[in-house]
């Protein structure tokens, strides 16, 4: 039971980081923190993805343009341009490199208060590095897999940051109801965001993307923004002054 229970942990650890690093705080900046608890937390997204690291510079970026040309031909990474799930992730990838390598042209709104750190960055990307991870999980397969099925989880164990971000994008945009009709295709997915932790809410998220709680009505439960909230009492954290 290692690898179910590993998986299991792998998920969720990887998708909350995923949500309050990444999306909340680098794209949308509900929260401030120190620099110190920033590089700290850098260091937790790469221990978590492991090979499928990914800048929260270049996320906060994607997702910003994200909101701004949803479901446009701008968007990066939206299924109404690209309805097939690999392919979507492809193009997402595609998309996401050209940013990173500076492509694509980017304008100086769009970089504000983004977190940055590109020493560790240019270590993190580094194909050596993916390299490391991937025998690392293979390695680990290898040794306590009982069943053949539990290999089936090791390409989302390698691509795990990449494949949770390519299925809320692809599914919360095709699947779902919404509580808002907008000028896009975003949906919320109840119960299935108890995968995703408060993320897959993508109706209220893109009615009101300036608010950290993404649940709305009495029913939807944004797990994330209740850890986060428990995270600022303590002090690590702080709301961000409107």
């Amino acid at each position: 039971m290692i690898i179910p229970i590993f998986f299991v942990m792998h998920w969720y650890s990887s998708y909350f980081l995923q949500a309050f690093f990444h999306h909340r705080y680098a794209a949308h900046n509900h929260i401030t923190m120190s620099k110190r608890t920033e590089k700290f937390l850098f260091l937790c997204c790469f221990f978590t993805h492991g090979s499928s690291y990914m800048s929260p510079y270049v996320y906060g970026i994607m997702h910003r343009i994200h909101h701004i040309q949803t479901d446009k031909p701008e968007d990066p990474h939206s299924p109404h341009n690209e309805p097939n799930f690999f392919k979507l992730m492809f193009l997402t990838r595609n998309n996401y490199q050209k940013f990173y390598t500076s492509k694509i042209a980017i304008e100086e709104n769009l970089k504000k208060n983004l977190p940055v750190w590109n020493a560790f960055e240019n270590f993190a990307h580094n194909w050596i590095t993916r390299s490391c991870w991937i025998l690392i999980y293979i390695i680990f397969y290898i040794l306590f897999a009982t069943v053949w099925w539990m290999y089936l989880l090791l390409p989302i164990t390698i691509t795990m940051a990449a494949f949770q971000g390519n299925v809320v994008n692809w599914w919360a945009h095709k699947f779902g109801y919404i509580n808002f009709k907008l000028g896009n295709t975003s949906k919320n997915m109840f119960p299935i965001d108890l995968i995703f932790i408060g993320d897959a809410y993508h109706n209220n998220h893109h009615k009101y993307p300036g608010r950290i709680k993404n649940s709305y009505r009495w029913f939807e439960f944004d797990i994330t923004y209740h850890i986060i909230n428990v995270i600022q009492k303590l002090r690590i954290v702080r709301w961000k002054k409107s």
